[in-house]
């Protein structure tokens, strides 16, 4: 405990007094919330819940909730119906629901994983490490001395591997896939009491694992297996203290990143879920208002993601985008301004696309999606296009749709893939000044310049030491590719060379970084030294052209 205080003194002592005391307000808040979550928790009956909710009693309950607008399609399709549609995806999706039901997961790169029963929740099953059961607060999540990945619980604990059940139970109708899911959240409620344990550790999970219990209702609210009505007490109950944990532990910082986006997403969505009752209208309305205040600070001007990375430009977006569709769905308004910082977005999206599909591995790469609901790549981000632009009527953005629909599918439903264009415009080569992104491309080749600063404002985060670095594709083969970054704690030295210059398409002077690390244990921080300086940017006729410089090295002597 001493150890983290000190580090945390080491990281702070340098900001602004406000930064500070605001800082050791929210701490002195987090503890003494701990104990107050679980008496909460304690005394969330089932008429306490009736109460907050403004019910007669739970039936009605049950029924007003699933009658709410959803934005999402849930609605039962006939396997041969969804697979003449899209063949081979229905076997995709048996397969995968097959596995869950298995207790058999396939995340972070680990392979197939039997987890057996009860699931461990608790366990970094890829180095076989856990962590104790404990007041959240208490648990050190990033203990860089022993090999283990806090993500793989985390990832486990989303809950998103069973979303394949629900899909399998909306082709077949099979009540085992409900049961099935009943099984695991009530397992996974058993194994994590409230506010202790790994998985309350950090908010943005609990946000995430709380918008899949929202979608897994709407598929299962009329399953057979889900007529208990101590369950669906105990469900309800369950998504309830998600959202009350969510709106007490959010992840402020003095510069905001996606773990605060997640935070507001969720709150809108489990809000909007519950509708009626003073807390959850509380939820929506402070979870879309930082989502508004933060969609311009944490998104260019161009449609590009400070935190400058490829994967986290679709995980963004997914933060931003499905909350406001949510909301439109419900009648809310969402704005001008904010739908069309999304289509910069996704127009962002489909100039950095390959022509096969692919995208460039620009900064981390991570797997982090807020509803997965497609077996595409990892690197396939083209669904985002169509979901802006259908989602929010903008022709020009839906013009440049293309590429596999089961998203679109299963997020707006069969109807909206009638509005996908079967010819899409192409995009043109093109500079993104204010993300600091420079694209040359035509119909065969791909040009990806980072011509851009550090991210997260200046702070590194998710951004890699890639100034002036740039993958090319010609004649749609790949001849010059980052790295990307496929780990962060489990192995920091790994984690510091994908990230370092030397991995990079770039300039390396002295074997030195063009940023410098602030410490090696500090892993998604850097010194904001290269500053870049683009000298020429056109694209005239059939000639592109980019001349661009960096001042990391101007510290090093002459």
């Amino acid at each position: 405990m001493m150890k983290r205080l000190l580090e945390l003194i080491r990281r702070g002592w340098r900001k602004p007094p406000h930064v500070i005391l605001r800082w050791l307000a929210r701490q002195i808040a987090a503890e003494l919330e701990q104990p107050l979550a679980r008496a909460r928790a304690r005394a969330m009956t089932k008429a306490r819940l009736l109460s907050l909710l403004g019910a007669d009693n739970l039936d009605n309950l049950w029924t007003r909730l699933s009658e709410a607008p959803f934005p999402f399609h849930t609605e039962p399709v006939t396997k041969d119906t969804y697979e003449s549609a899209y063949p081979g995806d229905a076997a995709r999706i048996m397969a995968a629901a097959e596995d869950a039901v298995a207790h058999r997961v396939d995340l972070l790169g680990s392979g197939p994983v039997d987890l057996g029963s009860p699931v461990p929740w608790h366990t970094d099953f890829k180095s076989g490490h856990s962590w104790p059961v404990l007041p959240f607060r208490r648990i050190n999540v990033l203990d860089l001395e022993r090999d283990s990945d806090i993500k793989v619980p985390w990832e486990l604990s989303r809950l998103q591997w069973l979303i394949p059940a629900g899909q399998a139970y909306l082709l077949t109708g099979e009540d085992r896939f409900a049961e099935a899911v009943l099984y695991v959240v009530e397992d996974w409620a058993a194994a994590n009491p409230m506010a202790r344990g790994v998985n309350w550790a950090c908010t943005m999970d609990v946000a995430l694992r709380g918008i899949t219990l929202v979608w897994l209702f709407h598929v299962f609210h009329n399953a057979p297996a889900w007529r208990d009505s101590r369950f669906r007490a105990n469900f309800l109950n369950l998504l309830y203290l998600h959202g009350d944990f969510t709106s007490r532990n959010l992840e402020w910082s003095d510069i905001n990143g996606n773990h605060l986006g997640t935070d507001a997403a969720g709150l809108v969505m489990m809000g909007l879920f519950f509708g009626d009752g003073d807390a959850p209208q509380s939820w929506q309305q402070q979870g879309w208002d930082i989502l508004s205040d933060e969609l311009p600070k944490q998104v260019f001007r161009d449609g590009v993601d400070f935190e400058v990375s490829s994967a986290y430009q679709r995980l963004v977006m997914e933060i931003f985008l499905l909350p406001a569709l949510y909301r439109q769905k419900a009648g809310l308004e969402v704005g001008r301004e904010y739908s069309d910082r999304l289509g910069k977005m996704a127009t962002f999206i489909a100039t950095y696309t390959r022509t096969d599909g692919s995208t460039p591995l620009w900064g981390d790469a991570d797997d982090g999606r807020v509803l997965p609901f497609g077996g595409q790549a990892m690197t396939e981000h083209r669904y985002m296009i169509a979901l802006a632009g259908i989602g929010f009527g903008d022709a020009d953005v839906f013009s440049l749709a293309s590429g596999p629909t089961v998203e679109v599918f299963w997020c707006l439903g069969p109807d909206a893939i009638a509005k996908i264009p079967d010819h899409p415009t192409l995009p043109d080569s093109h500079a993104f000044r204010h993300g600091g992104v420079y694209i040359m491309r035509n119909d065969d080749d791909h040009v990806f310049i980072d011509g851009g600063p550090v991210g997260m404002a200046g702070r590194g985060g998710h951004g890699h030491n890639d100034c002036l670095s740039f993958e090319a594709s010609l004649l749609g083969a790949t001849l010059l590719t980052d790295c990307g970054a496929y780990v962060y704690s489990a192995d920091p030295a790994w984690r510091n060379d994908f990230r370092s210059t030397g991995f990079h398409n770039t300039p390396i002077i002295g074997g030195e970084e063009q940023n410098r690390f602030v410490r090696p244990e500090y892993l998604w921080s850097l010194h904001n030294d290269a500053e870049p300086d683009v000298r020429h940017w056109s694209n005239e006729g059939n000639w592109d052209r980019f001349v661009g410089a960096h001042t990391g090295y101007h510290r090093l002597p002459a």
